[in-house]
């Protein structure tokens, strides 16, 4: 048991207030430039997809639009495929990996379902490497009538005119070293409670549903990334993060009661991504194209059966 007070922000025992929000946004620090990465990237597909802009978020003095990118020729009757990347802005390779599966994959869909791509839901923290919005909210846990978080809620707006024709939505993210060092211990130290350590799984993983789980689903998109990159191995005690192995490389949340992005449709395939970036056995490149590949999996599966 590692006490919080390890972390240099709160009072061990007492959950964060105004100020210590503060003092940790301050020790916040641009690192990298979502204009430059992202939204140059969605500009370069506007010749061949639909670009809207389905918000903005206005973090003083910082303001950035929300994007989407859409099959050009959406057609009512078909199902619709919802690819979100970038829920937590520091998981690079769910935002780089949604924008290779669009570049490299996604026309092969088009006539066969409506695809929509939100490739960085979360700029500001994509920007400060970041899990959390700048009200040390996560928008993860956040996907609620009335969140709390700017970026959830824009984005069920976004999907709100098409969230009962959902077929299949890929929510992608990574699991890092930096889990267990900074944002765990942190949000520890902001709920008031006591940091208790974890494993870091060393491989690519997915959540299913516990509400509506749907294991043959999960495993090809296992099947597709174990090509691509290792699949975490359960821990010591038959799990992965805490949660118990249900088949190789799958856990199960309840994700709607938790918030999650996965549950923000009636979907009947969802599921949520994670690669380990920080693996000696992955690249960022191989951490992209897994992401890619879970994307293709899924979609292929959902429209098969």
């Amino acid at each position: 048991m590692t006490n919080q007070a390890t972390y240099p922000i709160g009072t061990p025992g007492t959950p964060w207030g105004p100020a210590d929000v503060a003092a940790w946004l301050a020790r916040q620090t641009r690192q990298r430039s979502y204009a430059a990465d992202v939204l140059s990237a969605v500009e370069a597909l506007r010749s061949r997809f639909d670009v809207v802009e389905y918000g903005r978020l206005d973090y003083s003095p910082d303001s950035y639009p929300l994007v989407a990118i859409k099959s050009r020729h959406w057609k009512h009757e078909l199902p619709c495929v919802l690819v979100t990347g970038g829920v937590h802005g520091y998981e690079t390779s769910g935002v780089h990996g949604a924008l290779q599966f669009v570049d490299r994959y996604a026309e092969a869909y088009a006539g066969r379902a409506n695809l929509v791509v939100a490739p960085c839901v979360s700029p500001w923290a994509y920007e400060r490497i970041h899990r959390w919005n700048p009200q040390a909210i996560d928008p993860n846990r956040s996907f609620r009538d009335n969140s709390p978080a700017q970026e959830s809620a824009a984005l069920m707006r976004l999907v709100a005119p098409f969230r009962d024709r959902v077929l299949v939505h890929i929510d992608l993210h990574e699991t890092t070293d930096t889990d267990e060092s900074e944002f765990r211990p942190a949000l520890a130290a902001r709920d008031g409670a006591a940091f208790e350590p974890g494993e870091i799984p060393d491989g690519f993983y997915v959540v299913d549903d516990s509400e509506n789980p749907q294991p043959a689903f999960q495993q090809a998109v296992i099947a597709a990334v174990a090509k691509v990159t290792h699949i975490a191995p359960a821990d010591s005690n038959g799990q992965i993060i805490g949660s118990a192995v249900v088949a190789p490389g799958v856990i199960n949340y309840p994700l709607k009661k938790l918030g999650l992005c996965a549950s923000i449709t009636p979907a009947r395939y969802t599921t949520t991504t994670e690669v380990y970036p920080d693996s000696p056995q992955a690249s960022p490149e191989q951490c992209n194209a897994a992401q890619a590949a879970a994307v293709c999996a899924a979609i292929d599966f959902a429209l098969a059966s």
